[in-house]
């Protein structure tokens, strides 16, 4: 994954962009970006990784991996 890539889950846009051994997730609302997180690329499940470093925004593994991080976010209360 070389550059930013966009996913919409449950008609939220989302923004991930690679930082070396890290992705910051990001939300993405009237143009601007909320920066989110910063996950370890070693925590994703390997399908997740493949999916980023493909740059497919619509693996499942990925979708759900995302959906995941946006919970816990929710859960921290951001």
């Amino acid at each position: 994954m070389s550059d930013e890539m966009t996913i919409t889950v449950d008609s939220e846009e989302y923004v991930l962009r690679p930082e070396g051994d890290s992705v910051k997730v990001g939300r993405r609302v009237a143009g601007d970006t909320a920066w989110l997180d910063d996950v370890e690329l070693a925590s994703l499940p390997e399908d997740a990784r493949s999916a980023l470093e493909r740059g497919d925004s619509s693996d499942q593994a990925l979708v759900l991996a995302l959906r995941g991080v946006v919970a816990a976010e929710v859960r921290r209360g951001g």
